[in-house]
């Protein structure tokens, strides 16, 4: 599957005047440093946890924990508090999903990308209900991997809406809900805390809709929708865009085939 970048929703800073990608510093103003994501990788596969460490740490992102498994990796994660977990999903013992929804729950603060051997729809699905922020292959390349690092640590969801869209139209009907009291970040199941508006733009970012998009469709400013979506995330505990459109079928708030 390729991942697609540059259509993925709000990111921590959205709408603060951040400067524009390739955009020059002002006058007076210092360039902006590159961050420094802190990582666990979780493999059962020492040679690929190796492999991405090595990648990653030459590209200036700190792995500060590997794991041979989910158990271990939720320890690692709970221990050192990284900004990104790596986690296969295929692994012995708790795999990466169930890792992936307790570390979402122990460290809130913590993106999950998952990586995988197989291109399945079924995975991506179940990743993102988990709360994932992102989907890898382990074939991804060198550059690809640490770019999809760096985005997910600003807040942004790795998928594209309209994969997300077709993956949940897929698979989102016959999804189990979460049990009462399951281990992970509360969604709200029931929209009530949205406006009117607020609920007229998460039905749009179910269909897959970009800011772009949003704001030619509702006719307002792309800082106003902006807005909108960062107020959608906070009543809803939403990660990310990606999450969001999951909610959103889930929820009924959009039907499968609807739009």
């Amino acid at each position: 599957m390729d991942v697609e970048q540059g259509t993925m929703g709000v990111s921590r800073g959205a709408g603060n005047g951040a400067q524009e990608p390739g955009q020059q510093p002002g006058r007076g103003q210092e360039p902006e440093q590159e961050s420094r994501p802190r990582v666990v990788i979780a493999d059962d596969q020492e040679l690929v946890r190796t492999g991405f460490r090595m990648i990653l740490t030459a590209r200036g992102i700190d792995v500060v924990a590997e794991a041979g498994d989910g158990a271990e990796a939720v320890a690692a994660a709970v221990l050192h508090r990284p900004d990104v977990a790596l986690l296969d999903i295929r692994m012995p013992g708790m795999d990466g999903l169930e890792a992936a929804r307790r570390i979402l729950a122990q460290v809130p603060g913590c993106r999950v990308i998952m990586l995988t051997t197989f291109d399945l729809d079924h995975y991506v699905y179940a990743a993102l209900s988990a709360g994932a922020s992102g989907f890898l292959l382990k074939d991804v390349t060198s550059a690809h991997l640490a770019a999809a690092v760096r985005l997910v640590d600003t807040g942004d969801a790795l998928l594209a809406p309209s994969i997300t869209r077709r993956l949940v139209e897929r698979f989102a009907a016959g999804a189990p809900r979460p049990a009462p009291g399951a281990d992970g970040p509360p969604l709200h199941r029931d929209l009530a805390p949205l406006t009117p508006r607020e609920a007229e733009v998460l039905a749009l970012l179910g269909r897959g809709l970009s800011n772009t998009e949003l704001a030619r469709e509702l006719t307002l400013s792309e800082s106003t929708v902006k807005t909108h979506v960062a107020r959608i995330f906070a009543k809803l505990n939403l990660r990310d865009r990606a999450q969001a459109v999951v909610l959103a079928y889930e929820t009924g708030l959009v039907a499968p085939g609807g739009g």
